[in-house]
């Protein structure tokens, strides 16, 4: 990666474009930030060099592929010291239902937030990682019944300095 180099507002709609449709082509996102194609595609290119943009995906509808159910989890690790909280971390990081995982401040250690297929593949997976004495103490589950909104990541535009 090399040295990131300072945005500029042309760098900054270029990433808001590219957040809303990664599949725009450099013709449309060269026009949409005011540029001519070939250094707009430059500036793209510097840009992941620089690491702004770490990939492109795309967004699955996973009820079209079958159903699923979204579980938050708390936990709480009997032990506080560095190493249990790394270990932890590698741990929870091998399973593929794993979406998200934070470490937060307040009465828990971790929020986890779970993409499964029903709520008895959640149960099964949380005995095996209570079984897997990666130091759970306690956790608590929280099923989601609705989400009302789901916007990804926020806007790169929230992320600029105040002016």
């Amino acid at each position: 990666m090399i040295h990131a180099p300072k945005l500029d507002r042309i760098d900054i709609n270029i990433l808001a474009e590219l957040q809303r449709s990664g599949r725009i082509t450099n013709a449309e996102l060269a026009d949409r930030v005011g540029l001519s194609p070939s250094p707009c595609l430059a500036q793209v290119k510097r840009l992941e060099a620089a690491g702004y943009i770490s990939g492109y995906s795309a967004i699955i509808n996973l009820n079209k592929i079958g159903s699923s159910q979204i579980v938050f989890t708390s936990v709480t690790l009997g032990d506080h010291r560095r190493a249990d909280f790394v270990k932890f971390e590698q741990r929870i990081a091998h399973y593929d239902e794993l979406v998200e995982c934070h470490l937060v401040s307040g009465g828990f250690d971790y929020l986890l937030k779970f993409v499964v297929r029903g709520i008895a593949e959640y149960q099964e997976m949380m005995e095996e990682i209570l079984e897997s004495n990666i130091g759970v103490s306690k956790y608590f589950s929280y099923i989601v019944i609705k989400t009302a909104v789901a916007r990804g990541q926020p806007s790169v535009k929230l992320h600029l300095p105040a002016s």
